[in-house]
């Protein structure tokens, strides 16, 4: 059902801390030499039709995706699991309103009565310039996944590459900083077995949670304008942890991000979320629940439902009476499913609807929503943070913010103690683009004038200006 649910989806688009991590010695902040001593380049000749993506701009573009990332991440933290709704033995009272937004902080289902460690109030949470940002779940994985495309020479990782590598970087006792999904298929790994059978519903039992909603959206802006490519080189790492419906969420999450790195840079942010949000809609089958999700939030949005009424009917359509085949309270699993992928799916959707492109007001909303709030805010926050770029995101929010990652926080292993930075982590994200430009498109990097030529192949047309 997903490979023909995928070949619709491209017939339908056809038709419509200062680092001390040792850096490639062909790389110079600011400068129009970017290239990889890793890969040889090919020559190209241009093409008519062919979309031209400057490398230096999507430079830019990755450093607000990792930015964005980090203050919807520790933003959303704040709130993560306060409001997961009434049913079942944990109880956590009304939802949020955005009259809550600068008000006390709640507690959440572990807190034991106590508010964020990290805000005592519901607002933004920054790192200063001279600060460091940490890792988290939302950040982490696909900070792993991108090492080992770069590492391993590739554009298409193996099983055997994501075991290896899981197994290297992620703690094997204490804290890990694995949940659901993600450890379930950690301790398949260290019993021997490859992906993508640790995803196997047969093999575990956490298929349908929210983890590979999380970790893989930056395979889509690994494959710019090119879903196509994104969901190839996504397929596995998704199936690493999930199966059906939180495949399938997945995959939109891909597709939108790969949508986004395309053209179209002339529209206004909101006209762009939802030309790519709709285009991503294609790839779900009408019947399945998530596309049921998206119609159900979206048609709220279009009739000007308050957010907050749209959040409270997500709420009592799938939680309380189950609709559209979600039936995860049914399975009466601990705090309902607040983790599991379709209802944080519905929520996510929320958030970036009645954000209309605006990075703040979707990060508010998404922190606003409920359930595992993070996991949206972090999303979204990283999509339009990679839209509009570092300079775009400092812009929105009237500040400078560090540049400097920690992903010794999460996990181990890396470089330099795991300090890195954002401009580090995009120069690689570019390098990984170059291998994918010219391995999976066929098309070529022009390094005298900084830019990739991707073969169109007929698809994304619609967001050509």
């Amino acid at each position: 059902m997903l490979r023909i649910t995928l070949t619709l989806l491209m017939v339908s688009i056809m038709l419509s801390c200062n680092s001390t991590r040792t850096l490639n010695p062909e790389f110079k902040a600011g400068s129009s030499s970017l290239y990889d001593s890793g890969l040889v380049y090919r020559d190209g000749v241009p093409s008519k039709g062919s979309i031209i993506i400057s490398r230096s701009a999507y430079l830019n573009q990755l450093q607000g995706f990792w930015l964005g990332q980090c203050i919807g991440n520790w933003t959303g933290l704040v709130t993560e699991m306060d409001k997961i709704g009434n049913t079942g033995e944990i109880k956590t009272g009304p939802f949020y309103t955005r009259d809550d937004w600068g008000k006390p902080d709640q507690p959440n289902i572990w807190s034991q009565g106590k508010p964020s460690e990290l805000s005592t109030t519901i607002d933004f949470v920054f790192s200063k310039p001279d600060e460091v940002w940490g890792s988290d779940d939302d950040t982490d994985i696909e900070y792993i996944y991108q090492h080992l495309l770069y590492t391993n020479k590739t554009s298409l990782l193996t099983p055997e590459q994501i075991r290896d590598g899981w197994l290297k970087h992620i703690k094997s006792e204490e804290e890990n900083f694995l949940w659901v999904s993600n450890q379930a298929a950690f301790d398949l790994m260290k019993k021997g077995i490859l992906p993508p059978e640790t995803g196997d519903p047969s093999r575990n039992s956490d298929y349908d949670m929210i983890d590979a909603q999380l970790t893989t959206e930056i395979f889509g802006l690994f494959a710019p304008s090119r879903p196509d490519i994104a969901v190839k080189m996504a397929q596995l790492p998704i199936q690493t942890t999930a199966r059906e419906d939180a495949e399938l969420i997945a995959h939109f999450y891909v597709i939108m991000h790969s949508l986004a790195a395309g053209p179209g840079e002339n529209r206004k942010m909101k006209e762009r979320i939802f030309t790519i949000a709709d285009m991503a809609r294609k790839s779900l089958p009408d019947s399945s629940t998530p596309a049921c999700m998206y119609d159900f939030v979206r048609g709220r949005y279009n009739d000007q439902f308050p957010w907050e009424t749209t959040r409270d009917e997500v709420y009592e359509r799938y939680q309380v009476n189950q609709a559209d085949g979600y039936n995860v309270t049914s399975r009466n699993i601990y705090c309902n499913g607040c983790a599991a992928a379709g209802i944080n799916f519905a929520a996510s959707l929320i958030s970036l609807f009645y954000g209309e492109g605006n990075i703040v007001e979707t990060i508010k909303i998404g922190s606003l929503a409920g359930w595992d709030s993070d996991n949206p805010t972090a999303t979204w926050g990283g999509l339009l943070g990679f839209m509009i770029g570092k300079d775009g995101v400092e812009k929105a929010f009237n500040r400078k913010f560090s540049d400097r990652f920690n992903i010794h926080r999460t996990r181990i292993n890396f470089p330099g103690n795991g300090i890195d930075t954002f401009e580090n982590m995009a120069m690689t994200g570019v390098f990984i683009i170059d291998r994918v430009v010219q391995e999976q498109m066929q098309g070529f990097v022009d390094l005298h004038k900084n830019e990739w030529h991707i073969p169109v192949n007929k698809l994304n047309t619609s967001l050509t200006d």
